[in-house]
């Protein structure tokens, strides 16, 4: 069974519940509908945040998450990147993947997540 939460301006959902796994769809820098302009640092910061909040739609947490995916626009970015996602999960890390592309929009990061939380 599927379950969908939250909706978007774009034609996606935030969070999809399948079975025990739910989807986090890719989460950017975006509060009260306007791009947090910044570097990295403060985008990566705000984009972590949106993760959670989507997952809190589908009654998860960051400690639910088992893989990221993250694409940044620079791989000079990696570091800084690297200290601010530490953050957000202190202990016991997911898996990630890392990559280095152009978004569709003029921001520095994008992170997707897939969480594992049993009905």
């Amino acid at each position: 069974m599927k379950t969908v939460f939250g909706s978007s301006h774009v034609p996606l959902s935030p969070a999809v519940r399948a079975g025990d796994f739910v989807y986090i769809s890719g989460q950017v820098p975006v509060k009260n509908g306007k791009v947090v302009e910044g570097d990295v640092s403060i985008q990566t910061k705000v984009v972590m945040e949106n993760v959670a909040a989507a997952l809190k739609l589908a009654d998860c947490e960051l400690s639910d998450v088992i893989k990221t995916f993250v694409i940044l626009t620079d791989k000079n970015d990696f570091s800084a990147f690297n200290a601010v996602y530490a953050t957000f999960f202190p202990n016991q890390p997911p898996a990630r993947t890392t990559a280095e592309a152009g978004l569709m929009v003029d921001i520095t990061v994008e992170i997707e997540a897939i969480a594992y939380k049993p009905v």
